[in-house]
């Protein structure tokens, strides 16, 4: 009877909701990512102010952001940030290599006595240099902003099936 009681309670207590609308970002017609409730959004809007937040509502042809309204038609760009390991970590790792090259290179030169221009060779200048702009390249580059109305369109999907047309 106490199984059957909790079991009683603990699905009275649960919130059970389906998802209704979701916004598609889209190039040709197929789908690049997809934003629903509680996803987060960076967006830029067509009166140029970057908001960024927790998607609380889609509604209405609207995009609630945190409590805030706005019509799916009043973003002009979406910015998505890469979360794979070669956007985010690797870029840091090859920074931190570069500048391993050079101080190995140094305490090299220390360690045997050698004067300071014989530290480097042309060789670790074009390796430490090489690691340095890569990993640099990689780090600014961790975010990609999708343009609204050149290649990609953005579309309001309403999976409503209550409403009436």
């Amino acid at each position: 009877m106490q199984k059957l009681l909790f079991l009683i309670l603990l699905f009275a207590s649960a919130q059970i909701q389906a998802q209704n609308n979701f916004l598609a970002l889209e190039k040709d017609s197929i789908n690049v990512t997809t934003f629903s409730t509680g996803s987060y959004i960076n967006i830029e809007t067509v009166y140029h102010q970057w908001l960024e937040g927790t998607i609380t509502e889609l509604r209405n042809d609207s995009v609630f952001i945190d409590g805030n309204p706005f019509h799916y038609k009043e973003i002009a760009s979406i910015r998505v940030a890469r979360k794979k390991f070669h956007s985010t970590k690797f870029g840091a790792f090859m920074m931190a290599a570069g500048a391993g090259v050079m101080v190995l290179g140094a305490v090299n030169g220390l360690y045997r006595g050698d004067p300071t221009n014989k530290w480097y060779t042309a060789t670790s200048y074009i390796t430490a240099g090489s690691l340095l702009l890569g990993g640099y390249l990689l780090t600014i580059g961790k975010n990609r902003t999708f343009s609204i109305g050149t290649k990609y369109t953005l579309r309001f999907v309403t999976l409503d099936f209550n409403k009436k047309p």
